[in-house]
């Protein structure tokens, strides 16, 4: 089973509704997959959103990327597959949704050879899932609407975008929570928004209305490590880093210091599966648990991040894979079966990805 060839496509897809957050907004899903074929016939599928306010890639840089790393693939077994991922990752520094594109269509051609499901060759066994759903930032009656949406859809978990001054969140806080009541689990994500003192001050003012969130996920700049010992020693809430966590490095760092509660896991960020489980196993060494993400990603790349929480389920308790949910049309042909807070893996070897429509 000998890589042959190695090219890539985009993949388009209409939101239902506008994704808004304090860093962007988005419309559509425009994704870059990748396609690796092999001599027997066999064909790997991988999929990276271009995210520039995170990461810094675009479909561009992706693509070129790719085309670097391509060289260093063809004609290699796929049973050779550490040497594989060694070369997706040592001719270019970061780049890590191009590298996490490739990866995960190197991981479904491992399954298929294999003859198993990706979450099993991985170790894993849980094939059902819950996830939250993306509550996008803007006016608090349009929010709250949403909101209502979601629990009628059967979402129990709601995942709040605030971040774009803070006392226009503690309103829109306060109210979701009244409008939505206990039974409603709420995580908020400030992606960036705040300093540490506004964090602190708006924690503390939700906190004195008797509303303790699941957790607050990145309220300050990346870099800003001391922000977030700073906020997490002096508010109830729990803290889960996300932009400031891309390597091991990092997060042993954030760990080290007890600056966070939770970790959560991008294969966006991580570059691929590898370091995604490598990240989980450092977590668990610490005794945090872990979320896993994504950015606004189609069927291929989410799929990967299923499979991953079913290998790690022990420390990945939480899931934020709702970006299928929010596609307007699914232009790839799977088995898992994403029934909005419902994910289901199949036993469909590889990702369980057939095909894509534009191929």
């Amino acid at each position: 089973m000998k890589i042959s060839n190695i090219h890539t496509t985009l993949l388009h897809a209409p939101l239902k509704n506008p994704f808004i957050t304090s860093l962007r907004r988005v419309d559509a899903l425009e994704d870059l997959v990748v396609i690796i074929e092999c001599d027997d016939g066999s064909v790997g599928y991988g999929e990276g959103a271009p995210t520039p306010v995170i990461t810094g890639e675009t479909i561009g840089s992706m693509k070129a990327a790719i085309e670097l790393i391509k060289p260093f693939l063809i004609g290699r077994e796929i049973d050779d597959f550490d040497t594989l991922l060694h070369h997706v990752h040592s001719h270019i520094v970061k780049n890590t949704t191009a590298k996490s594109a490739l990866e995960i269509a190197l991981y479904d051609l491992k399954a298929k050879s294999l003859s198993q499901p990706l979450y099993r060759m991985l170790g894993g066994t849980k094939k059902s899932f819950e996830t939250d759903i993306t509550i996008s930032m803007g006016e608090i009656d349009k929010m709250i609407a949403d909101c209502r949406d979601a629990v009628a859809l059967g979402y129990r978990t709601l995942k709040i975008k605030i971040g774009d001054g803070p006392q226009k969140d503690i309103e829109r806080i306060i109210a979701i929570d009244a409008a939505l009541g206990k039974d409603i689990a709420l995580r908020l994500d400030a992606n960036q928004g705040w300093s540490a003192k506004q964090s602190v001050a708006l924690l503390q003012g939700i906190e004195k209305q008797g509303i303790i969130a699941e957790f607050i996920e990145q309220p300050v700049a990346a870099d800003d490590i001391e922000g977030l010992k700073y906020i997490k020693e002096r508010v109830e809430t729990p803290l889960l880093a996300d932009e400031s966590i891309f390597s091991l490095k990092d997060a042993r760092r954030l760990l080290e210091m007890e600056a966070i509660d939770y970790v959560n896991i991008k294969l966006a960020k991580t570059a691929g599966i590898s370091q995604a489980v490598a990240l989980a196993d450092l977590s668990a060494e610490y005794g945090v648990k872990c979320m896993i993400g994504c950015m606004l990603e189609g069927p291929v790349s989410v799929t990967a991040g299923v499979h991953v929480a079913s290998a790690k389920a022990d420390i990945i308790t939480m899931l934020d894979l709702d970006a299928v949910s929010l596609l307007a049309s699914h232009p790839v042909e799977t088995s898992v079966r994403y029934e909005e807070s419902r994910i289901l893996l199949s036993d469909d070897i590889g990702l369980g990805i057939s095909g894509i429509e534009s191929l």
